[in-house]
């Protein structure tokens, strides 16, 4: 471990932290608010998307108040393993490889050596914060944006007993269903799309997960909205299915920061009223 920044705010210590994964096999950064006084304190996992790494919503996300208000640890990792001999798009596509794990374990090669992002976030950086840090990992909750939004849908859908609850800014509702899924998906996990269903917030819901509490905002002029995002469809499932979702499109905003910034201090608000149960 190997702190890398640290900055003061909010009277508490936004930090960056370097370390090297046994799970990626590669270094891995991820951004943690410290607010101020004695632990252990509940932890909101943020999960980014595409193209991003931790300093996209450390810089711009708008957390660190309310996180400061209400006591809570907010950690964001990257979004993929990084650095020399890791597998990328051969054609160098945003949408996939690097800065594009989709909170996956891949199965195919070339990316089966590193891209183990689901253990990663499950599993070995949840043990290596409790460890390092004031936490307590029986008050936790997940969110995150767009790509970052399946995998905190997912993540949380498979570890309900987990998280107190979830959220997400216009997540891929249905990777299963759309371009931005078909091609992560197949990459990582090959052509057999029963393999596909446990990284698929809808598909999960029509298994019988379910989670405690669940919001989902997207803004109502993102361009990615039809195309990719498809939260129609996450309300039809969880309608079908009886799983509880509060779900609002928001006219106006796009897919950017800007959106989530707007929303994000109300989304730590919620997410206090069950860390705090």
């Amino acid at each position: 471990m190997e702190r890398i920044n640290r900055w003061r705010a909010f009277g508490g210590w936004q930090e960056v932290w370097r370390h090297d994964s046994k799970t990626t096999g590669t270094p891995m950064e991820f951004s943690i608010f410290l607010p101020e006084g004695e632990g252990p304190k509940p932890v909101l996992w943020y999960l980014s998307g595409l193209t991003c790494n931790w300093s996209n919503v450390t810089e711009k996300g708008d957390y660190r108040e309310a996180c400061a208000r209400h006591g809570i640890v907010f950690v964001a990792p990257d979004t993929s393993p990084r650095g020399e001999g890791v597998a990328d798009d051969a054609e160098g596509a945003y949408d996939f490889g690097l800065g594009a794990g989709f909170y996956v374990d891949a199965t195919e090669e070339p990316f089966a050596k590193h891209y183990k992002m689901r253990q990663y976030i499950e599993e070995e950086l949840p043990a290596l914060i409790a460890e390092h840090f004031p936490v307590d990992l029986n008050r936790q909750a997940i969110t995150g944006h767009s790509m970052g939004g399946h995998g905190a849908l997912t993540i949380g859908l498979r570890n309900p007993e987990r998280f107190k609850s979830v959220s997400a800014f216009a997540p891929i509702s249905a990777p299963t269903e759309c371009p931005w899924g078909h091609k992560a998906l197949g990459g990582y996990l090959g052509e057999d799309r029963a393999a596909w269903a446990e990284y698929d917030a809808c598909k999960l819901i029509e298994g019988g997960a379910r989670v405690a509490a669940l919001k989902v905002d997207q803004g109502g002029a993102d361009g990615f909205l039809e195309e990719q995002l498809k939260p129609e469809l996450l309300r039809e499932t969880c309608d079908t299915a009886g799983q509880v979702v509060e779900l609002e499109i928001h006219d106006g905003y796009d897919h950017s920061y800007y959106f989530i910034s707007s929303f994000m201090p109300a989304h730590i608000d919620w997410h206090a009223k069950y860390l705090k149960a």
